[in-house]
């Protein structure tokens, strides 16, 4: 049978089976965006962002490489996915349409995209989006007019997307309690002599045993002078003695990612790390303390740079004291809705979460990264990951 046949012949069986959220989530969800539409007089979305298709929808699936996209009216969504994802659209997806198009047949998308967007003369889109492909939009803009298209669509879907709802909450609370069991499992191997794999791999075993779905990024395991390097990661490295070990984890759970970071030492600490330890320790309660409703971003990260500013010379940050978390797909478990930084005006609500990726790096000799994903109250950042802000040592007997 084709990919249409095979598409009917599921839904008799399975359709929707696998929706991860009540159908009443979906409601709330869906009415938020198109009171967010009516306001911004937008007719029509084109999401093409697999996280915020899987918000919208459900609709979920590794394969994430492929052209994808949602459009999304005052009445009726409409999904188009290659012959491939046939399956994961009928499974775990709510929509009133789907469009089909052979997986090796990319030219099959203009025609059924631009009858179904031809009705609407306000459409809005993410034009920063890596997934809104020229290739599509182009042609789609000389079809239907340019004018019709409008940039503005990531934006309101961040608006409400950085706010999570009670179900979602949940979720990331279950990734917080996996990905915990993932790096305490990791640590315990620790000791001289293993390499970063060898931690890795007990790590990433913990984290799916306990529950975890394919990760957003997998583990991140760095060692030594290599912990002063931004953005690396396992490499067969072999662990010295009294050298520190870097790990971020987040397990996914219903796609929501709490990520954390530990740092572990394979022997004793310096006393120059637990100073350093110290200093995340400090940026974390001052970032909690600011990170209640009323205030700014800005603020936050203000207050944050006070506590920073005698170990500018020494160490380096990425600028970003906090970053919002949610629901996301490889190849990053960043939301991209909100980010704790100089500059950035808008205010923290009640229900917004975020992981403070507090890592200092000496350039050229080792670092110390701990963190928590923090869930924003009336009162201050509470944590929903479990970090006991500990440098662990470990000496391998």
């Amino acid at each position: 049978m084709d990919h249409h046949q095979y598409r009917h012949a599921l839904a008799a069986h399975l359709q929707a089976a696998e929706l991860a959220f009540p159908e009443a989530e979906y409601d709330a969800r869906q009415g938020r965006v198109r009171a967010a539409m009516a306001d911004s007089e937008l007719d029509a979305l084109l999401v093409t962002d697999p996280a915020d298709i899987y918000y919208l929808t459900g609709y979920n699936t590794f394969e994430v490489s492929v052209h994808t996209c949602l459009v999304f009216s005052g009445d009726r969504l409409v999904l188009q996915v290659p012959s491939i994802e046939t399956g994961p659209a009928v499974v775990t997806a709510r929509v009133d349409e789907l469009l089909g198009y052979r997986w090796e047949g990319i030219e099959e998308v203009l025609e059924p995209l631009a009858e179904t967007l031809s009705g609407f003369a306000a459409i809005g889109l993410d034009p920063f989006s890596p997934t809104l492909r020229h290739g599509i939009i182009g042609p789609l803009q000389q079809r239907l007019g340019a004018e019709r298209f409008q940039a503005g669509g990531g934006e309101l879907l961040d608006r409400i997307r950085i706010v999570k709802s009670e179900a979602e909450l949940a979720c990331l609370r279950d990734s917080a309690r996996i990905t915990s069991r993932g790096l305490a499992a990791a640590i315990e191997v620790i000791a001289p002599g293993m390499t970063d794999n060898d931690v890795a791999a007990e790590g990433a075993r913990a984290l799916l045993a306990a529950g975890s779905e394919f990760m957003s990024m997998q583990p991140i395991v760095t060692t030594g002078r290599r912990i002063s390097v931004i953005h690396m990661n396992h490499q067969r490295h072999r662990i010295e003695p009294d050298e520190p070990v870097f790990l971020e984890f987040g397990a996914s759970f219903r796609r929501y990612t709490a990520p954390m970071m530990r740092t572990a030492v394979a022997g004793r600490a310096s006393g120059e790390m637990q100073a350093m330890r110290d200093v995340c320790r400090a940026l974390f309660e001052a970032l909690s303390a600011a990170m209640r409703p009323g205030n700014t971003f800005d603020d936050a990260a203000r207050a944050a740079e006070s506590v920073l500013a005698p170990q500018v010379d020494r160490v380096f940050f990425s600028g970003v004291f906090g970053y919002a978390v949610g629901a996301q797909f490889p190849p990053s478990w960043v939301e991209g809705s909100g980010y704790i930084a100089r500059g950035q005006q808008r205010k923290f609500e009640a229900g917004m979460v975020f992981h403070l990726p507090l890592c200092l790096r000496v350039p050229g000799e080792w670092g110390i990264g701990i963190s928590d994903t923090v869930q924003v109250t009336p009162t201050g950042g509470v944590p929903i990951t479990d970090n006991d802000w500990q440098l662990k040592e470990r000496s391998g007997s």
